[in-house]
């Protein structure tokens, strides 16, 4: 429960105005906080005198590299982090829900059924962390947070890479005895099957109100962790083989994540359907009081000198619906160290208005300052990267609009001036890539509405402001609660979409929902046609997949083309008649998804698609018109950009390469010795005078010339998304947390 702050804990860190204390131990305190934009977080320090030892700096700066790493599906969410100030501190989104141990110890252990739901959500969790050589080393009932829509995982103080022993001394022990694996209780290497032993502990714990191996003294426990048989006394019967396999001192032994999430759950049903009522309504408090509280500081002991008080009280925060089921997935878009006019960017949108701006944190080593990377840039800003594991779709490159720069970053819209990098406007925080679409003069979003149920909109956007106009148009009959509805592309006449029809009260994708592909006519507002899609499974035990059903669209002529997303995580080149939404055709497309860049490189008569063999497919029928497959058979390229009847792509191992888009004919390659450097997943920038391709594993942006085929100019750069704004004759680069811009010449 959340403390009144002490006489002398200060008014706040960075922009985070402190509201009341969470807890403190002997490395730190927690506190509630809130951003100046109203958000609610929680916010870590470490005590200064700890701070004074670089390898518990280090540790900090890991844990935070690990909240990362999990994301904000299965932890909390990093909203920022500085290791490097004089009091190190970690700002992450508060959690709606109470800690394991306070739900058992209040509601009593939980029903089978809850047990098997809660151990296969923290499967993914832990999952989410062994795929990047993180190991957490300390699961234990008080570091999992219950919500209605999953666990989330939380204190990653001793988490560290797989392999890493620069933190551990030979023959200790670090970590909590009772949850402790047989080989971390031995001071031996701490892999991913010792996270499976503490997860079957914590199930086991959730199921009895005890640990496996009882309490008493740190070292009665680590002996019985080590030697001893668990005690699986009142644990649910059919749950006591898996877990005591779980529980086998022997590593080997023991299941995989995937696998042991697999016998504990088939996957249906909410979350929230297999917890007892106490427990829900023990969630719904702990949500709802986070909202009444006013900051309070304890009196100084008499004589004490005191701090003064803040001198302004942070606005009051409000969860929209998408917040309160995604529990703050979107992040804040100015982070530690951001560049003048993206600070105020925050995941609330614009600031509050008549509100001074609030001091920059000081940037630490995770999110690395703009004096530690000098990019050779006309401008650069710092930004904080999409959250990869709740955004939906792949991240989206910059873009061109009139005179502005399109941006997306963290969660929201911004409107860029090209030649100087300064922000014009920004949208809210809960403004998506996928759900924003334009042509050449008017830009349209689709809002996503409050409640069960509300009509589909697309609404225009002041391009001077970003301000929403009014709606252009309002389907009754399609779900504008959805979250993951799809604005696909804007021609002269018509919107075509991806949406939900009927009532839900899940933001994704779940079984039972009905969507469709549509067509909208621009002038009227009416449906010209919808076409079924098939529906979409979850994607892992209780989460609804978050994963579009398109990839990339665009409208040529009679055709819409687009790039869609089977099931099974395939991608399939498609074409609908435009008149009617009919499938014209379908070819199977042979690049992984995460490799498929929302661009399509079309003209009236051919879709030009990479990602493998070069291929021009005629749009009438999606036959080859000419294929590399042939004449340069086994060359791989990345995707293509199309200019002035010439297709630039980058060919494996040899550069960026021209071809004439009606025969296919090599028309040049790069020459030099960097040619076969660059990177086959980015479609290439043109401009006037040179084709810009981007070398990753080298950090440089490569100008290659038009006529002599040589790298004329090289760039350093962070970014992996790139973007040409001819009017402004600027190269827009995101990525790496920073925007830049570079000269397009």
């Amino acid at each position: 429960m959340p403390l009144p702050l002490t006489h002398d804990d200060p008014p706040g860190f960075g922009p985070y105005r402190l509201i009341a204390r969470l807890g403190s131990g002997g490395m730190g305190t927690v506190y509630l906080a809130r951003s100046p934009g109203g958000r609610t977080l929680a916010l870590k320090t470490m005590h200064a005198r700890i701070a004074r030892d670089a390898e518990f700096r280090t540790r900090f700066r890991l844990e935070a590299d690990a909240a990362r790493v999990i994301g904000g599906r299965y932890g909390a969410q990093v909203v920022a982090a500085d290791p490097a100030a004089e009091t190190p501190y970690l700002a992450t989104e508060y959690v709606l829900g109470p800690p394991l141990d306070d739900a058992v110890e209040q509601c009593g252990p939980l029903p089978e059924a809850a047990v098997r739901a809660l151990g296969a959500a923290l499967c993914g969790a832990l999952g989410q962390l062994h795929r990047s050589d993180v190991v957490h080393r300390d699961l234990k009932p008080s570091n999992i947070m219950v919500t209605a829509h999953g666990p989330k995982v939380i204190d990653f103080g001793i988490a560290r890479a797989l392999g890493d022993e620069r933190l551990t001394h030979t023959g200790s022990a670090v970590g909590t005895p009772a949850f402790m694996s047989p080989e971390q209780a031995s001071g031996q290497e701490h892999a991913p099957a010792g996270d499976v032993f503490a997860l079957a502990g914590v199930l086991v714990f959730a199921a009895t109100g005890r640990g496996p191996f009882g309490g008493g003294q740190p070292a009665d426990l680590l002996y019985r962790v080590r030697y001893a048989d668990p005690d699986l006394t009142g644990t649910p019967a059919a749950l006591v083989p898996l877990l005591s396999r779980c529980l086998a001192k022997d590593p080997a032994v023991r299941p995989t994540t995937t696998e042991l999430a697999g016998q504990l759950h088939d996957g249906s049903g909410e979350f929230a359907d297999h917890l007892p009522d106490p427990l829900l309504a023990l969630i719904g408090a702990r949500a709802s009081e986070v909202w009444q509280l006013t900051p309070e500081r304890l009196p100084a002991p008499e004589g004490t000198p005191t701090l003064p008080p803040p001198t302004d009280t942070p606005a009051k925060g409000r969860l929209s619906r998408r917040g309160l089921l995604t529990a703050g997935a979107g992040a804040a878009l100015g982070v530690a160290g951001a560049g003048t006019g993206l600070w105020s960017w925050l995941s609330s949108g614009a600031p509050d208005p008549g509100t001074p701006p609030y001091p920059k944190p000081t940037a630490g080593p995770t999110v690395p300052p703009l004096a530690k990377k000098k990019l050779d840039s006309l401008w650069q800003q710092q930004v904080a990267e999409p959250e990869t594991d709740v955004t939906p779709g792949n991240p989206a490159p910059p873009a061109a609009f009139e005179d502005l720069g399109l941006v997306f970053a963290g969660a929201g819209l911004a409107g860029i001036d090209p030649p100087t990098g300064s922000v014009a406007w920004t949208t809210d925080a809960e403004h998506g890539s996928w759900q924003t679409a334009w042509d050449a003069t008017h830009l349209y979003r689709l809002p996503v509405e409050h409640g069960a149920s509300a009509p589909l909109r697309i609404v225009p956007l002041d391009p001077v402001t970003g301000k929403p106009g009014k709606a252009a148009v309002e389907l009754a009959d399609f779900n504008g609660c959805m979250w993951l509805n799809q604005l696909l592309c804007v021609t002269a006449d018509t919107f075509y979409l991806a949406g939900c029809v009927g009532r839900s009260s899940d933001i994704y994708f779940q079984p039972g929902q009905s969507w469709y592909v549509i067509a909208v006519d621009r002038t009227h507002g009416t449906v010209r046609w919808r076409q079924p899609l098939p529906e979409r499974p979850p994607k892992v035990k209780y989460v609804g997949s978050t994963r579009l059903y398109y990839l990339a669209a665009k409208a040529v002529g009679d055709r819409l083309v687009l790039l869609f997303e089977a099931n099974d995580g395939t991608v399939r080149a498609q074409a609908r008649d435009t008149r009617t939404g009919a499938l014209a055709w379908d070819r199977p497309f042979p690049a992984h998804r995460d490799l498929v860049r929302p661009q399509l490189a079309t003209d009236a008569r051919h879709v030009y698609l990479g990602n493998g063999p070069l291929r021009a497919l005629r749009l009438t029928d999606g036959t080859p018109a000419w294929d590399t497959s042939t004449a340069r058979a086994g060359k791989t390229y990345g995707p293509p950009t199309l200019k002035d009847g010439v297709l630039y792509a980058v060919e494996k191992g040899l550069g960026a390469v021209a071809f004439d888009a009606a025969t296919g004919k090599v028309r040049w390659t790069q020459q030099g010795g960097d040619a076969g450097r660059s990177a086959v997943y980015d479609p290439p920038v043109v401009g006037p005078g040179h084709v810009y391709v981007h070398s990753k594993s080298e950090g440089v942006l490569r100008a290659v010339s038009l006529t002599s085929h040589l790298t004329a100019h090289t760039y350093t750069t962070t970014a992996d998304r790139f973007a040409a704004h001819d009017a402004s004759k600027v190269v827009l680069a995101l990525g790496g947390h920073f925007l830049a811009g570079f000269p397009l010449q």
